[in-house]
């Protein structure tokens, strides 16, 4: 779920509610989380989300994470036309962007998101962020597990039609250490086992890696690429597609 400097992202969508302006961001909630704290605060027009003193990501903008959905949805698409049950993992939900997108969408048949921060899903259940998640928990089709995304995708039995994936900066980028293995070459084999056959990969990341892309090809996944959000300053933000061969 983590995202860089807000001050380098995104054109703004219109934020959900109005707040007074204030000279600096205000403290909602302050949690010991499984990997440290965990904060919410308002700041201006936005909500953000700090981990142990970090940055991770705020409200300002969703284009590429919404894309990032997208991006999986077109892959799967058939040459006979669009499919629909699709079954759908969502791995981390952030401030809800992804999972709106996904909601919003009739094809998904099951979507299954995957938090490790209890915080986190409260926020969205019974705080500010459910606004910009449209009230998505809410939706029968939506499943939220409280788990760490590395540990879920090696062991669970469900496959996927489409694995949507942003839990860090990239993946030369992670929050914690242990998120890197989601990246290396066992870490890109389970999430392809997790995969049905032809199913999607999707990758956020606030920079093109080739060197992922390479891991990518050589983890078994096919028509590789990546799609750019240009932002309003510095890299652009990516989503990384690969397919399952």
């Amino acid at each position: 779920m983590a995202h860089h400097d807000p001050a380098a992202a995104h054109t703004a969508d219109p934020a959900p509610a109005q707040f007074p302006s204030d000279d600096g961001p205000v403290v909602l909630d302050r949690r010991d989380g499984p990997h440290g704290e965990v904060v919410l605060r308002r700041h201006a027009e936005r909500y953000e989300i700090i981990a142990n003193g970090c940055f991770l990501m705020d409200t300002s903008d969703g284009r590429s994470e919404r894309l990032l959905i997208d991006a999986a949805l077109d892959a799967l698409d058939a040459p006979g036309g669009p499919r629909t049950g699709l079954r759908l993992l969502i791995g981390g939900l952030g401030v809800g962007f992804s999972l709106a997108r996904a909601a919003a969408e009739p094809r998904w048949g099951e979507i299954a998101v995957v938090e490790r921060e209890g915080a986190v899903i409260d926020w969205h259940r019974s705080g500010p962020l459910d606004a910009y998640s449209a009230h998505a928990l809410d939706d029968p089709r939506v499943r939220v597990v409280e788990a760490d995304l590395v540990g879920y995708v090696r062991d669970a039995e469900t496959r996927f039609d489409a694995l949507c994936l942003d839990i860090d900066n990239g993946p030369d980028w992670t929050v914690t250490e242990n998120n890197g293995t989601l990246y290396s070459p066992s870490g890109l084999v389970a999430c392809r086992e997790r995969l049905e056959p032809a199913g999607v990969l999707a990758v956020w990341s606030a920079q093109p890696s080739a060197g992922f892309e390479a891991a990518l090809r050589e983890a078994g996944f096919t028509d590789v690429r990546t799609l750019q959000v240009p932002v309003a300053r510095g890299v652009p933000d990516v989503v990384h597609i690969g397919v399952k061969a």
